[in-house]
């Protein structure tokens, strides 16, 4: 069942929106078609899926609102043309020396059934050399499941000309018992996931731009992800974005 937002949310919601004014906000408009919904390595959809967004940011502070619009109905268990997702993440992003952060809380909403859940995180990033960068996330389920999900990731970004870049990523994640009991049916905590990723963006103008992007994802320890809760391991799809 969808349920309010909690007051946490919201008030994080009024400090991300209420910047002085002469602090100026980027907005982004984006949406994704992909081959199929894939979180963290789970199949919510292996069919295609529209994914759009909305992003406003502003000195360090960060609102999004993400929905999954289902294109096919996976099997006759989900509604094709509905929503089944509306995620809401509120951030707060800042510089320690060389080290990139980020904070926040996410609230994921199920509008066609299903009892939403919150997360809260953290997130570091470094560039390391030559366009390489390492990172590590970690969430926690401070809702429904009362568990986490961590990651490390390393990428490789390459400007190929001013218009079109490269970016490669590899990620491994670790989640604990009752992450993976309430989300794949596993029995243990464990190493859980890892993606390996391409991507191809263009810019067609100063505000506009759109991408490509391929993923490869498999189970690490199958007491963690057991095979029966993924149904697609290569996904990919193409992306558009506007900044005002």
């Amino acid at each position: 069942m969808r349920k309010s937002i909690p007051m946490a949310a919201l008030t994080a919601i009024v400090s991300a929106l209420s910047v002085p004014q002469a602090m100026a906000a980027d907005v982004t408009a984006a949406a994704d078609i992909n081959s199929a919904y894939v979180w963290r390595g789970l199949t919510f959809n292996d069919g295609i899926v529209i994914q759009p967004s909305i992003d406003v940011a502003a000195g360090g502070f960060g609102f999004n609102v993400w929905g999954n619009l289902d294109v096919d109905d996976y099997n006759d268990t989900l509604d094709s043309g509905e929503f089944s997702e509306v995620d809401l993440t509120v951030s707060y992003s800042f510089d320690i020396g060389p080290v990139g952060a980020s904070v926040g809380y996410i609230e994921y909403l199920f509008p066609a059934g299903g009892a939403s859940t919150s997360e809260i995180f953290a997130s570091t990033s470094m560039d390391i050399v030559y366009g390489i960068s390492a990172g590590l996330e970690l969430y926690y389920d401070i809702d429904q499941v009362d568990d986490f999900y961590a990651t490390a990731s390393i990428g490789y970004a390459l400007d190929i000309n001013e218009k079109l870049g490269l970016e490669l990523g590899g990620l491994i994640s670790y989640a604990g018992k009752d992450f993976t009991a309430a989300y794949a049916g596993g029995t243990d905590s464990g190493f859980f996931n890892y993606i390996l990723s391409a991507s191809l963006s263009y810019a067609i103008s100063d505000t506009l731009s759109t991408g490509i992007n391929v993923n490869y994802t498999d189970s690490m320890e199958s007491d963690a992800l057991p095979d029966s809760a993924m149904d697609s391991d290569i996904y990919g799809g193409i992306s558009m974005a506007y900044t005002f």
